[in-house]
C-alpha cells in the first residue's frame, strides 16, 4: 500500500495518491494533472477513481483532465449534482482498490455534499481518514462558503453533527489527512501540520471537544472573514465543468514582441500583470503593471485581486511562463493572451519607459519616523495581524480590500506613504495597485514589519489574546 500526500505550498492545498496492487485512486486532485500520471507510472499502477470530498472553493480540481486521460471514475459523495458524468457513491459505499478499500462517510457541514473516505488496510483495519474540508489539523472546514440554500448556522449544525457521529467514534490511531494545511482560508485557524490522529485532534481540536451542539455553532461561525471573491467563482467552475489545461496552454503560450505586447495593452479590459519577484519587480517594471510575485502565495492573490474573464498580459521571468499561465489555471483564470518575449529586458531593450518603487530598510524608515511631518505609515497585512501587533500611529488596509478606491479615500497626495506587510511580499503588490490608481508618493519598506520590529526605536503596539 502507498499513500502519498502531495502538498502545494502557494494553495495549502493537499492531494493524495493511493495504490495498491496495480491499482491507484487520487483524491482531490490539482488541475495540473502530470505529477499523478507521473507516480502511476512510476508505481505500474492504473488510477481506478479519482474522489474528490467536495466542490472546491479555492482552486479548479482536475479530476475532468485525469479521467479524459486515465478512464477514471470520477466519485463525488451525495448531494452532489453536477453538469458532467460522475458517479454520486451512497453513504457507506466502500470502493475496493488492489488488496485495500475506501468507504466513502457523508459528512455534510463545510458544504452539504461534504464527505471523507475511510481507508481500511490490507488487513481491514481502519489505517487512514481523507477528510477534505470537514476536518482539520487544530480546525474544521467554515460553513459558510457554498450554502446550497443553507444558512452558516444550519451548516454548522450538520458538520457538528458529522463529527459527532461520523467522525469522533472512529479509532484514535486513525491517521487524519485533510485537503488543506496552514495559509488555506477555508478554516480559521489551521494548524501548522499538515496530518495528525484523531486522538490527537479529540484532545487539542477546539470542534471535538466541543459536545454542545449550538456552542458548537457558535463557535465555529464566529469571526469568519470575508470570503476570498474568488471562491464562489472556482465552486461553480468544478460543478460545471472546464476546458482542458492542454488547450488552454496551446493558447496562452504566446510569445509577444514589444510592438505586439504594447498593441494590446491599449486595447480595454486588459489586465497587465508582472509575476517576477517583489525585489526585481521595485527596481523597474512597465508603468501601470500589477506585481503578483510567482513565489509566494501566486494563485491566492490573482483570484483575490484579478477580475474573472478580462483578457491577461504577462511580464514573466524568462522560462517562467508556463509555470505561471499553469498557476493562474488552478484557480480559474483560462484568459491569458499571452507573455512579452524577452521578458523585461526586452522592453528595457526597445527603449521603453519604466517606473520604479523607492524602496527603504527599516533603519531608514525609523530614522524618518521623526522629522517627516507628512508620513503615513500603510499596514496591509490582514486586520487580525494588524490588531496583534503594530507600529504605533499606522494605519491598516489590508490588501485584499484595496481594489476598492473608497478604501483609499483617505489618501492625500501631499501623503509620504511608507508601505509593509509582514515579509515584503504583499506590500509590493500594494504599492503597484497604488501606483495604478494614481498615488505615487509612496515607499517600499524592506522585509516588512518582521524586519521593523527589530528596531529598538520604533515603537510596536501588542495586543495579547487576539482570536484569530
Amino acid at each position: 500500500m502507498l499513500i502519498k500526500q502531495m502538498y502545494t505550498g502557494c494553495l495549502s492545498e493537499a492531494a493524495y495518491f493511493i495504490a495498491s496492487d496495480g491499482e491507484a485512486a487520487v483524491i482531490d486532485p490539482l488541475r495540473d494533472t502530470a505529477a499523478y500520471l507521473e507516480i502511476a507510472a512510476q508505481t505500474g499502477s492504473v488510477i481506478r477513481y479519482i474522489f474528490e470530498t467536495h466542490f472546491h472553493a479555492d482552486f479548479v480540481s482536475g479530476h475532468l483532465d485525469l479521467a479524459e486521460k486515465t478512464g477514471a471514475q470520477i466519485v463525488f459523495g451525495p448531494q452532489a449534482a453536477t453538469e458532467y458524468r460522475v458517479h454520486i457513491a451512497r453513504d457507506g459505499e466502500e470502493f475496493q482498490l488492489g488488496k485495500i478499500k475506501l468507504q466513502l462517510l457523508h459528512t455534510p457541514g463545510h458544504t452539504i455534499e461534504s464527505s471523507c473516505y475511510l481507508l481500511y488496510d490490507e488487513a481491514g483495519k481502519p489505517y487512514c481518514l481523507f477528510t477534505g474540508d470537514t476536518l482539520f489539523v487544530g480546525d474544521v472546514g467554515r460553513p459558510d462558503l457554498s450554502s446550497g440554500g443553507f444558512s452558516a448556522e444550519e451548516l454548522a449544525g450538520y458538520l457538528f453533527d458529522s463529527l459527532q457521529q461520523k467522525i469522533k467514534p472512529l479509532p484514535d490511531d486513525l491517521i487524519i489527512y485533510p485537503a488543506h494545511g496552514p495559509g488555506s482560508a477555508c478554516g480559521k485557524q489551521i494548524g501548522k501540520e499538515t496530518f495528525s490522529t484523531l486522538g490527537e485532534q479529540k484532545q487539542t481540536n477546539y470542534a471535538l471537544l466541543t459536545d454542545d451542539k449550538q456552542t458548537f455553532i457558535e463557535k465555529v461561525t464566529h469571526g469568519l472573514s470575508q470570503a476570498p471573491p474568488y471562491f464562489h467563482i472556482n465552486a461553480r467552475i468544478n460543478q460545471k465543468g472546464y476546458e482542458q489545461l492542454h488547450r488552454v496552454l496551446e493558447r496562452s503560450l504566446v510569445g509577444l514582441t514589444v510592438t505586439e505586447f504594447k498593441q494590446h495593452m491599449q486595447k480595454e479590459r486588459v489586465l497587465c500583470v508582472d509575476t517576477r519577484a517583489p525585489e526585481t519587480f521595485v527596481e523597474g517594471f512597465i508603468p501601470g503593471f500589477l506585481n503578483i510575485g510567482l513565489r509566494g502565495r501566486f494563485a491566492e492573490w490573482a483570484g483575490r485581486l484579478l477580475p474573472y474573464h478580462r483578457p491577461i498580459l504577462l511580464v514573466t521571468e524568462p522560462g517562467k511562463e508556463e509555470e505561471t499561465i499553469t498557476r493562474l489555471a488552478r484557480v480559474g483564470f483560462d484568459s491569458v493572451i499571452g507573455y512579452l518575449q524577452g521578458g523585461f529586458q526586452s522592453w528595457m531593450a526597445a527603449g521603453e519607459p519604466r517606473d520604479m518603487i523607492i524602496s527603504v530598510d527599516p533603519e531608514e524608515f525609523a530614522l524618518d519616523i521623526p522629522y517627516d511631518q507628512r508620513m503615513v505609515i500603510l499596514d496591509v497585512r490582514h486586520e487580525t495581524e494588524h490588531v496583534q501587533a503594530h507600529v504605533r500611529g499606522s494605519i491598516n488596509i489590508p490588501l485584499e480590500d484595496m481594489r476598492d478606491p473608497v478604501s483609499l479615500m483617505h489618501l492625500e497626495d501631499h501623503h509620504n506613504l511608507y508601505v509593509h506587510c509582514e515579509t515584503g511580499y504583499r506590500s509590493v503588490i500594494a504599492c503597484s495597485l497604488l501606483k495604478q490608481q494614481g498615488i505615487h508618493n509612496l515607499r517600499n519598506i524592506a522585509g516588512g514589519f518582521r524586519e521593523i520590529r527589530q528596531q529598538p526605536q520604533i515603537e510596536i503596539v501588542e495586543e495579547k489574546n487576539v482570536l484569530n
